[in-house]
């Protein structure tokens, strides 16, 4: 039997990142640069004002109060988007608007809270646009560029913006947005189809007929896909047919950069994946040292090779080995760190009402409920959820965590330091 390891590291041996392609910016939302970005202009591109207020000379406000306020003569109004701009001379003024650009003359802006709002503006809210009174009393002084975001204070011309590798979230696409830049090179999120094996499925929403069970697993593999961050294309189970199966992964892998099937990779009769793909060139059927997930099959399919997963039909089965091997596989595709393709994993002391068995010879992965550690505490704890059945989907639903227990336990005792693989 292969090892857990050894089945993981062949995997990530055989998959390529994805090539990268230019994509608008929504479309490359967590996806991975392939390219630096920098500044190919100043950003701001200009001095502009952070405040609603007044723009001033420095001289015509220094030392003023509340009871010796600056009169100033107000020369016009420059709003956000203003190319116009007036020119503040001596004892003069602006009414400037957040955003807007500093007109010339002016080295700062006095916020219209310290101001009396301009003759006859009333309120120092009330700065709706229209004719601006012609005089403003200042009664606070400023300093220098006090209240001005210089041109090029958020990056300058030429600054690296971006690295090649950096993962696209929302701030790292407004950045690309305001440097004007429509598309970037990236590479893609990986084309993910999954399919369901078994003339036992009957679709959710669809009557049961005796001897049948709703197809569960695909729409599982399918979330979990799209967590992972793949573009996922789920396609209705297929029966135990080998040559229907040949064909439907035939047609699909013209849209595909990876394929999950689950069901039909053991020893039994109408194991359909093994029969239709075990003679393929690169497909290798493969029994693991662990629980649940023994029997898995994996390879590149067809002439461009993409890679196929044949997971087991049981639903854990099936969610444990896409959480350990298909997902670090698709976030290898994605571009992703070394590191980053894998779940995070902590210690924990397991929480039991007595001792855990796990088979000799073979990594357990249970289900379970993790707790942080507490204020004072060095560990989390993680307490097992449901028993150790392959089939026990209720179970799964309400665990957050897998607990690896090492090839080399048979038995757990209560307060064991354990490693976790947190999932979400």
């Amino acid at each position: 039997m292969w090892s857990v390891d050894e089945h993981l590291a062949d995997i990530l041996r055989s998959v390529r990142p994805l090539a990268p392609i230019e994509l608008p910016l929504l479309d490359a939302a967590g996806c991975v640069l392939t390219e630096d970005v920098t500044v190919s202009a100043a950003l701001p591109p200009f001095d502009n004002s952070s405040m609603d207020g007044y723009a001033v000379r420095v001289a015509d406000v220094e030392g003023v109060t509340e009871e010796f306020p600056a009169v100033l003569g107000v020369v016009g109004d420059v709003a956000a988007g203003s190319g116009n701009l007036p020119t503040v001379g001596p004892g003069q003024a602006a009414r400037i608007m957040t955003g807007a650009p500093v007109p010339p003359g002016a080295q700062a802006v006095v916020p219209v809270e310290w101001t009396d709002g301009g003759t006859g503006g009333g309120p120092a809210s009330a700065m709706a646009p229209g004719a601006p009174g012609p005089e403003v009393r200042v009664h606070r002084p400023v300093t220098e560029g006090q209240h001005i975001r210089p041109r090029g204070s958020d990056a300058p011309a030429g600054a690296l913006a971006l690295p090649a590798g950096t993962v696209l979230g929302p701030p790292q696409l407004g950045l690309l947005a305001a440097l004007g830049r429509p598309a970037v090179p990236v590479r893609p999120r990986p084309r993910v189809v999954v399919l369901s094996t078994g003339s036992e499925l009957t679709a959710p929403g669809e009557p049961l007929e005796p001897g049948r069970i709703h197809d569960s697993n695909s729409f599982a593999l399918t979330a979990a896909a799209q967590a992972a961050g793949a573009v996922a294309f789920r396609v209705a189970a297929v029966a135990d047919d080998a040559a229907t199966l040949r064909a439907v992964l035939e047609d699909q892998l013209a849209r595909a950069d990876l394929v999950v099937t689950s069901g039909g990779v053991s020893v039994g009769a109408y194991d359909v994946v093994k029969e239709a793909l075990e003679r393929e060139s690169g497909i290798e059927f493969r029994r693991l040292a662990m629980q649940p997930g023994k029997p898995q099959g994996f390879g590149l399919l067809g002439p461009a090779g993409v890679p196929l997963f044949a997971l087991p039909g049981n639903p854990v089965s099936s969610y444990v080995s896409f959480e350990l091997f298909v997902r670090p596989a698709l976030r290898a595709m994605a571009g992703l760190p070394a590191e980053d393709p894998h779940r995070p994993r902590v210690r924990a002391r397991l929480v039991a009402d007595a001792p855990l068995a796990s088979p000799p010879g073979r990594r357990q992965f249970l289900r379970g409920a993790y707790a942080p550690a507490a204020p004072g505490e060095p560990l989390g704890t993680v307490a097992p959820v449901g028993g150790a059945g392959s089939h026990l989907l209720a179970a799964l639903a309400r665990a957050d965590a897998l607990v690896e227990v090492p090839e080399d336990l048979t038995e757990v005792a209560p307060g064991t330091e354990l490693t976790v693989v947190l999932l979400g």
